[in-house]
């Protein structure tokens, strides 16, 4: 029996070890999740702004190029983030792993840029870029470009937790950006060019700040046995990365490609397909809260779990962890889920407008399904650390490339049927099938005892509790008062099965 003795302090080593380890993870993740969480939310307040001022169709076309920056993302970085994570933590050569993938970075993102604005005739029609609209499509190369170069000095200050100047940088760079938003499309009148332009100046201001606090890195010298390594390790998150990438953006693609008797037979009359990609995207933006959580989990896990790879009793603290997130990613869902029609409406005063434009309400019904897909991407990032720490990075492009096969096939089927909502559903059986190759793969290497029941269990409960919320209405009660006890009941469920397999209190010395 574990409980708190105010005469001991005698602790049980494993529990001291595990509790200090993730102490120290949670005060990463709230770090970065501060930084992600408080920048995404202010450059979340331009959803609004954007759903205010340009209708469904030109919001598409914004989704359109902002999915392909994640696309291309992946082919400019070379997975070089991942490898330097791996190799820049022996201290000793850290700066000649920085100079030599910066170095490398710069070259070959270089290259690419001026590749694809050769190709720039072939590739923005499929973004809906008209011949008069090029200048977009070379705007986002400069993004790109800049971003590549930004990712290994991001790296660095991951690995040297610097979690503060890492947040300090990427909210400055979103002030940038909203504020060069406000004033272009407000004051001066411009369309979404805007949105690329303030884009493009927030990367250039963050890339030359974080030249600023890395510079000294850049002393190292090239190291061709370590690029070899670095390329070896880096080379299958490409394939992966792109994988992901179809996972992440390809619906839209599809959506913006529906037939025109499929949208009327599916919404009625009055919606192009760019208009209900708009929508989609709108709405999509919702999800963001639970992506968020993977994220800032995914920024502070990966240098984690590589800081105490070879401890004692590390699985121990592994298993612990991915409870522990799925008691988050629970409460996640459960707040955004039950209480979405209410977020969508929250008002706007200076835009006298809602946080979404009721034009785009009617894309509501799919961020359920996203909000789960998400929950099952941070298994994915949970899963992952065998496989990192083992050096298996191979197997990573077959377990997104057959994601991403699901994806296209449930996009293709779903779509014309479903619509909106036959993208959301391919998005999360892409995750879910992808969370559970890479766990096959990963207790291979490494062998973690998950506690995968307790996890589905919690799974369940929130979806059985957003799913009583939508059919049961309580006669004695007002709508959200209902909703808001489901979710109290809820937690009082959730956050036992959450804490059960963490042992964070002190011992009896037995």
């Amino acid at each position: 029996m574990f409980w708190v003795c105010r005469r001991s302090n005698i602790w049980k080593p494993v529990t001291e070890v595990n509790l200090g380890r993730i102490r120290e993870l949670f005060s990463d993740t709230l770090v970065y999740g501060i930084s992600s969480v408080v920048a995404r939310f202010i450059n979340y307040l331009l959803v609004p702004f954007y759903t205010k001022f340009f209708d469904p169709g030109e919001y598409g076309v914004i989704g359109l190029i902002y999915g392909a920056i994640i696309f291309f993302n992946v082919l400019f970085q070379f997975g070089m983030e991942s490898a330097y994570l791996r190799y820049a933590a022996d201290r000793l050569i850290a700066r000649d792993v920085f100079k030599t993938l910066q170095l490398f970075l710069l070259g070959a993102s270089t290259v690419l840029a001026l590749l694809f604005w050769l190709l720039t005739p072939v590739l923005a029609p499929l973004l809906s870029l008209a011949p008069g609209m090029h200048y977009l499509f070379w705007m986002m190369l400069g993004i790109l470009w800049l971003d590549a170069l930004s990712a290994i000095p991001f790296a660095e200050l991951r690995l040297i937790r610097r979690a503060w100047t890492f947040a300090l940088i990427r909210l400055g760079s979103v002030l940038i950006l909203v504020g060069l938003n406000l004033y272009l499309i407000v004051l001066l009148g411009w369309g979404i060019e805007a949105i690329l332009l303030a884009n493009l100046v927030a990367s250039a201001v963050t890339f030359v700040t974080l030249l600023f606090f890395t510079f000294d890195k850049l002393a190292g010298s090239w190291d061709t046995p370590v690029f070899q390594k670095a390329l070896y390790f880096g080379i299958p998150y490409i394939p992966a990365g792109v994988g992901y990438a179809v996972n992440e953006v390809l619906d839209r693609f599809f959506l913006n490609n529906m037939g025109q008797n499929d949208i009327m037979r599916i919404y009625g009359g009055g919606f192009t397909a760019e208009e209900i990609t708009g929508i989609y995207t709108a709405c999509y933006k919702l999800a963001i809260f639970m992506l968020l959580t993977v994220q800032m989990f995914r920024m502070a896990w990966q240098p984690f779990f590589m800081r105490y790879a070879k401890a004692e009793k590390v699985e121990k603290t592994f298993a612990d962890v991915f409870l522990l997130y799925n008691l988050a990613a629970a409460v996640i869902f459960l707040a955004v889920g039950l209480f979405a029609g209410q977020i969508v409406q929250i008002r706007i005063p200076l835009l006298d407008g809602t946080l979404i434009d009721s034009r785009y309400w009617m894309g509501l019904p799919i961020i359920p399904y996203l909000l789960l897909a998400y929950w099952f991407q941070g298994w994915y990032v949970n899963f992952t650390a065998g496989i990192f720490i083992k050096e298996q990075t191979r197997k990573l492009p077959l377990i997104t490339l057959a994601g991403a096969v699901v994806t296209v096939v449930l996009n293709l089927t779903l779509i014309p049927v479903m619509g909106m909502l036959g993208a959301a559903v391919a998005t999360l059986a892409c995750y879910a099938s992808m969370s559970m190759m890479i766990l096959f793969y990963s207790r291979r290497y490494m062998p973690v005892t998950y506690q995968l029941g307790k996890a589905v269990l919690m799974m369940a409960i929130a979806v059985a509790a957003l799913l009583g919320a939508n059919l049961v209405s309580l006669p004695f009660l007002h709508e959200l008062t209902g909703r808001f006890v489901i979710f109290i009941v809820s937690l009082f469920i959730l956050i036992p099965l959450g804490l059960s397999n963490t042992k964070f209190v002190r011992q009896r010395d037995v």
